[in-house]
Parts: structure tokens; C-alpha cells; sequence
């Protein structure tokens, strides 16, 4: 991992969750309230809690081993499991986990693709290099 992923996976871990609400809030203004926000970048586990604007209650979603793959200079997202406290969201959810997402690199973000992905490398390979 170069000094550039370490270094901000650093600053990932010491950014306050309530500065991430306060940002989302600020963009989500009258569409959605996020009220809860908890992300570890090393387990790849998200915690987000949304009221959406003209609903009653709120929205749960945990996210759990996402990763961005990197082959032959191709990338993908894969999310390993996803669930709600919504029927009709796990539904949704059921349907894009498990399987790898082609992304789309423009060139010009390309050296951002490549960050992105050394970011969020799958964790796998270094969990058996240990035990090994």
C-alpha cells in the first residue's frame, strides 16, 4: 500500500462522523436528513441512517466487504453483502450484491480510478498472507 492510500486512510478514520452528516445534510438539503454515519475503512463495513423528506420513519442500511477491483486495467465494484430495515430497499440491494459492477473510467480520471481502487483493495489477500 504507497504512503498516498496510507496516509488517507488516516485521515478517513479521524474525519468526525458528524462532520460527514453535516456535509451530507448540506447537499441533501430538502431531499433527505442523513442522522446517523459510521464507516470503517478497514473492515469495509458502512452504517448510514436516512430520512428521506415526507416519510414517517427512518431508513437503516449497512453495507458490509466492498471493494473496488482492479484487472487488467478494467475496474469493478463488488459489495459482498447489503441489507435494510426495508423490505422493497433489500429487495434492491439483493439484486446488486454478490456480483462485480463495471465502472466506467473516463481517461482523464483515470490516476483517481487507480487511488480509488488501491484504496479499497480487497482485504483477502493480506488476512491470508498472515495466517500463512
Amino acid at each position: 500500500m504507497s504512503f498516498r492510500s496510507s496516509l488517507t486512510k488516516i485521515i478517513i478514520k479521524l474525519t468526525p462522523n458528524q462532520l460527514i452528516i453535516w456535509g451530507a445534510n448540506f447537499i441533501l438539503k430538502d431531499i433527505a436528513k442523513l442522522t446517523g454515519f459510521n464507516f470503517d475503512i478497514d473492515t469495509r463495513k458502512l452504517y448510514a441512517q436516512v430520512h428521506l423528506a415526507g416519510e414517517t420513519e427512518m431508513i437503516d442500511v449497512w453495507l458490509e466487504e466492498f471493494t473496488v477491483l482492479k484487472q487488467e486495467g478494467r475496474y469493478a465494484f463488488f459489495m459482498q453483502d447489503a441489507k435494510s430495515n426495508r423490505v422493497w430497499l433489500d429487495n434492491i440491494l439483493s439484486r446488486i450484491t454478490g456480483k462485480e459492477w463495471r465502472i466506467p473510467v473516463p481517461a482523464q480520471l483515470a490516476s483517481y480510478a487507480d487511488f480509488v481502487a488501491e484504496l479499497l483493495e480487497a482485504q483477502k489477500l493480506e488476512k491470508d498472507e498472515e495466517s500463512a
